[in-house]
């Protein structure tokens, strides 16, 4: 695929481009891009007079100073100096010339002030005038005539698109490769093993992104087969619930684009889609969190099949709490109804569908919850331990209060 991306084509269009513009100068530069000298006559003799401008200048000041028809008592000499897209001026240091002066000079014309360290007063005079029609706004000319040639140059280089195109697909995929190949041997990732049965088991299962994050990071299993493909998932605030759908989402996905995962062995099944409802806010969509949370779920209902992966969020909460009961719980009966449902990782604090009947008996349903010690209703803020380990079982207290207060001291 190198081979046939790197044509003789490339080759002339990279010795067009070294031959007309001077990477190196450019690189100097940082936002411009410069081109090489003895490329055009033209634009080398404007360059070496604009080069010389200054010492070229001073010398006409001289001779300027020296036919004042009065004497200047200036702590600093008159200058001229040439100012971009506005053309050349005498520039007078912390006084303006006075009225009587510029009597006796009706060719003087007052252009602007500047103030800064020293005041400047600035004047055409017929000297500076001369000078515009001599020379002219010379930085801008040599911009133009480079920009000209830099023109002719894309034209001429976007006539070989097409290998252009296939060489950038081709350095992007290879740097694609190139990062995950590095980011899986620097952290430990493992190949995973890509199956056509409809099944996920992940062992020691990490999140890409948090494990950086964190001094110590708590692995994981999963294990999703023809039962128990709805996992509900409880557990106090903070206890790693959200983390842990979102890292089974990434193993399946890093393992569809091709990468390692991380893990200790992965067995991802094909998997058509993953769908998210995981309290997405938007401030361009004017919709609630909540109604976001309908449409996307409204979305999974619809679409998702048995290969399917679905996450969901704290489903239900942002309305009233019979309502957000009533919703998770037909969601779930919804997918329980399937005869080989998608692939569901469910967290939740609304504890009420297992005491209510909200939910079906069935084989396909599964229940989990995040271990933390000494889970009783009298602990303290000090005796709870967060395990992050995911463990079967329910977990009917969510410590809020416990943890406001913790955040807050």
């Amino acid at each position: 695929q190198a081979n046939s991306s790197i044509t003789a084509e490339l080759d002339y269009v990279s010795n067009l481009v070294i031959g007309v513009i001077d990477v190196q100068r450019s690189k100097e530069k940082g936002y411009e891009t410069l081109v090489k000298e003895n490329l055009c006559d033209e634009l080398d003799e404007l360059r070496m007079v604009y080069e010389g401008l200054p010492d070229f200048l001073e010398q006409v000041s001289a001779n300027e100073n020296a036919s004042f028809p009065f004497s200047l008592e200036c702590r600093k000499a008159p200058l001229i100096v040439y100012v971009h897209q506005i053309g050349y001026l005498m520039c007078f240091f912390d006084e303006k010339i006075s009225e009587a002066l510029l009597i006796g000079l009706q060719d003087f014309e007052f252009a602007f002030s500047e103030d800064g360290e020293e005041r400047r007063f600035y004047y055409h005079t017929q000297k500076t005038r001369e000078l515009d029609n001599l020379l002219g706004d010379i930085y801008h000319k040599i911009l133009d005539m480079e920009r000209a040639i830099i023109r002719d140059l894309v034209c001429r280089v976007l006539q070989f698109l097409p290998q252009l195109t296939k060489a950038v697909n081709f350095a992007a995929e290879l740097d694609c490769i190139l990062s995950l190949a590095i980011v899986a041997r620097q952290n430990n990732y493992v190949r995973p093993i890509l199956t056509e049965d409809s099944i996920l088991e992940i062992r020691n299962g990490r999140h890409a992104l948090q494990e950086m994050t964190v001094d110590t990071f708590v692995p994981n299993d999963t294990k999703i087969r023809s039962a128990g493909r709805i996992n509900i998932i409880t557990g106090p605030n903070y206890s790693g619930k959200s983390i842990y759908i979102k890292q089974v989402a990434l193993v399946v996905f890093l393992a569809h684009i091709g990468s390692f995962v991380p893990a200790d062995s992965a067995v991802v099944g094909l998997t058509d889609r993953i769908f998210c409802a995981m309290g997405s806010k938007s401030m361009t969509t004017e919709q609630s969190t909540f109604m976001i949370d309908l449409h996307q779920v409204g979305t999974m209902l619809r679409h998702a099949t048995s290969r399917s992966l679905c996450l969901l969020d704290e489903f239900g909460k942002g309305t009233l709490t019979e309502d957000g009961i009533g919703l998770l719980g037909g969601t779930i009966s919804h997918f329980a109804n399937y005869d080989y449902p998608p692939k569901v990782l469910l967290s939740t604090h609304l504890t009420e569908i297992f005491t209510e009947n909200y939910l079906p008996q069935s084989e396909h349903i599964k229940c989990c919850t995040m271990s933390v010690l000494n889970p009783d209703g009298q602990a303290s803020n000090e005796d709870i331990i967060f395990l992050y380990r995911l463990v079967p079982g329910q977990a009917l207290l969510s410590f809020g209060k416990l943890m406001y207060t913790a955040f807050i001291q």
